[in-house]
C-alpha cells in the first residue's frame, strides 16, 4: 500500500492504537526549554517518578535569557527564576543541560538540527509549538503542552490522534531576492492562520527542493502559523550532508546504515493526501506582514487590502488589527517607516541568515533613527559569526550582534520592543504585544528587514540587489 512520508514514520513509532482514540506515539527526541518544563517536573516528583530515558532528552535555556551580558545575573526575577528552575530540575532528573555559557546554548530549535540531534524519521517533541523546524529534515515534530512534556518525560512517549495530510508543492524559479521566508509568508496568506487546521503539511516542488538545510527550516518553522500542527520536507542528498560529520550523527557503519534507511523515506509516487495545493513560485514577491497575525501578510508591491475586499464577517477584526498597526486599509506596504529590526529567533537566525545579512550591508550605514538587533540562534552560530569576520560587518553598519537567546520575538525577556513603535522582524509572530506591550510588528525575510535597516522604510529588495 502506497504511503506517504508521514504514515511511514508514523506507522514506525505507533506503541499502541485506542480503538476509537488516540495513539501512543513513542518519541525518539525530547526537547525542553525553561518555560514550559517546571510544571512538569513538580509533577514527576508528586508522583515519585523518573524520567524514564534522560539521554533522549535534550535541554537549553533560551527564552528567558538576555542577549547582552550573558555573564551575569539574569535582572528579571521571573525569567531569573525560570532559568534557575531549569538549572535545578535538570540536575535533580540526570538531563544534561546547555545552559548559560555552555559552548551548545542556544534556541532549542537551531542547537537539535546543528548538532545533529536532530536526524531524519524521528518523532521529535518540545513543550514549543514551532518544534515543526525540525520536521526539515524529514521527522515528524510538533510542540506539546505542559501535561503532555511530563507524559513524554515520565513515558517516553505521548497521546496523539492522526491528523489528515496536506502536500504543498510549490514549483518553478523563485525570482531574485525572494528567500524561504517569502516562501512562507506567501503560503501562509494563501491559507489564511487558520487554514491549515488539523493537518499535518508536506512541503514538495522544485523549489522546496532548491532550497538549503536552514532555509527549509524556516518554511517548516512557520507551519504552526496557519493551523497546521507541523510540516515536513522528505530528506535527500541536501538534508544527508547538512547533517554528516555533525558532534552527535552516527559514524562509520552506524552512518552507513542510517544513511540506507533515510533514503526509505518518501512519499509513495501514488500516495494520497487529504489535500494538495499548487504554487508557482515565480509568483511570489518579497512579503511584509501589515496586521496582526502571520496570515495578514502582502507582496512588496501590494497594497494592504481594502475594507471592501475582506468578508463581511471578518472587517471588525480586520479593522482593529489595522488601527493597533497604526495602518490603513488600501495603503502601500512600501514606504513603511520602521524604528526597529530585529534579525533572529527559531526562524531566522542561524549562520546563513547572518551571512545574507552581512553580505548586503557590508559598506553601508544603518538609518539614523533605526535600531538593529542582530541575534544569533546559538553559541555556534555567535562563534562562526566572529570567526567570519561577519561581527565586524554589522558592527561597521551600525547594528549590534548580540549574544544567544529568542530575544525580541517575545516579550518574554528584557528585549522588548517600546509601545508605539514599529518592528520590521524575522521572526515568526505578529500578535498584539508579541514583542512588548503595543509594539507593532512586521514580519519579512532576513534581506528585507536589513534593507529596512539601510533605508529606514520598508522597501523591495530587488530594486537593490
Amino acid at each position: 500500500m502506497a504511503k506517504t512520508l508521514f504514515e511511514k514514520i508514523w506507522d514506525r513509532h505507533i506503541v499502541k492504537t485506542i480503538e476509537d482514540g488516540p495513539s501512543v506515539l513513542y518519541i525518539d527526541r525530547h526537547f525542553i526549554h525553561e518555560v514550559t518544563s517546571p510544571q512538569a517536573f513538580n509533577g514527576l516528583r508528586k508522583r515519585g517518578m523518573k524520567v524514564l530515558r534522560p539521554a533522549q532528552v535534550v535541554a537549553t535555556a533560551d527564552h528567558n535569557v538576555p542577549t547582552i551580558q550573558q555573564h551575569l545575573p539574569i535582572r528579571e526575577e521571573l525569567s531569573r527564576k525560570q532559568v534557575e528552575m531549569l538549572v535545578q530540575n535538570c540536575s535533580d532528573f540526570g538531563i544534561e543541560l546547555y545552559g548559560l555559557g555552555h559552548p551548545y546554548q542556544g534556541i532549542v530549535h537551531v542547537i537539535g538540527p546543528e548538532l545533529g540531534v536532530t536526524l531524519p524519521g524521528m518523532t521529535i517533541v518540545c513543550g514549543d509549538s514551532h518544534t515543526s523546524t525540525h520536521g526539515a529534515f524529514g521527522t515528524i515534530a510538533f510542540g506539546i503542552g505542559t501535561s503532555e512534556v511530563e507524559m513524554a518525560l515520565a513515558t517516553q512517549c505521548v497521546l496523539q490522534s492522526k491528523p489528515k495530510l496536506m502536500r504543498i508543492n510549490i514549483d518553478g524559479q523563485l525570482q531574485k531576492g525572494v528567500l524561504s521566508k517569502d516562501i512562507i509568508l506567501h503560503v501562509i496568506s494563501l491559507l489564511s492562520a487558520s487554514g491549515a487546521t488539523g493537518y499535518f503539511v508536506e512541503y514538495a516542488g522544485e523549489a522546496i527542493r532548491n532550497l538549503s538545510m536552514e532555509g527549509r527550516m524556516t518554511i517548516c518553522n512557520m507551519s504552526i502559523e496557519m493551523g497546521a500542527r507541523g510540516g515536513l520536507i522528505a530528506p535527500d542528498e541536501t538534508t544527508f550532508a547538512y547533517v554528516k560529520n555533525r558532534t552527535f550523527t552516527p559514524k562509520g557503519t552506524d552512518w552507513e546504515n542510517a544513511l540506507a534507511d533515510w533514503h526509505t523515506l518518501y512519499t509513495d509516487a501514488d500516495a494520497v493526501f487529504d489535500k494538495e495545493l499548487h504554487i508557482d513560485a515565480a509568483e511570489i514577491e518579497p512579503m511584509v506582514t501589515y496586521g496582526t497575525n502571520p496570515g495578514m501578510g502582502t507582496g512588496i508591491s501590494q497594497h494592504i487590502p481594502s475594507l471592501a475586499s475582506i468578508p463581511l464577517n471578518e472587517q471588525a477584526n480586520f479593522n482593529k488589527s489595522l488601527q493597533y498597526m497604526g495602518l490603513r486599509d488600501g495603503q502601500p506596504i512600501k514606504g513603511q517607516p520602521v524604528d526597529f529590526v530585529f534579525i533572529g529567533s527559531c526562524t531566522n537566525s542561524r549562520i546563513e541568515d547572518l551571512r545574507l545579512v552581512a553580505d548586503f550591508v557590508k559598506g553601508k550605514k544603518k538609518a539614523d533613527h533605526v535600531e538593529v538587533w542582530i541575534v544569533p540562534g546559538s553559541k555556534q552560530v555567535e562563534q562562526a559569526a566572529m570567526d567570519e569576520g561577519i561581527d565586524k560587518i554589522l558592527m561597521d553598519a551600525g547594528f549590534m550582534l548580540r549574544q544567544p537567546g529568542c530575544s525580541a520575538c517575545l516579550g518574554m525577556n528584557e528585549d522588548k520592543i517600546p509601545a508605539g513603535k514599529y518592528c520590521i522582524s524575522t521572526s515568526n509572530r505578529n500578535f498584539e504585544g508579541r514583542q512588548g506591550p503595543n509594539a507593532r510588528t512586521l514580519l519579512a525575510s532576513p534581506l528585507t528587514a536589513a534593507l529596512a535597516a539601510i533605508t529606514g522604510k520598508v522597501n523591495d529588495i530587488r530594486e537593490y540587489i
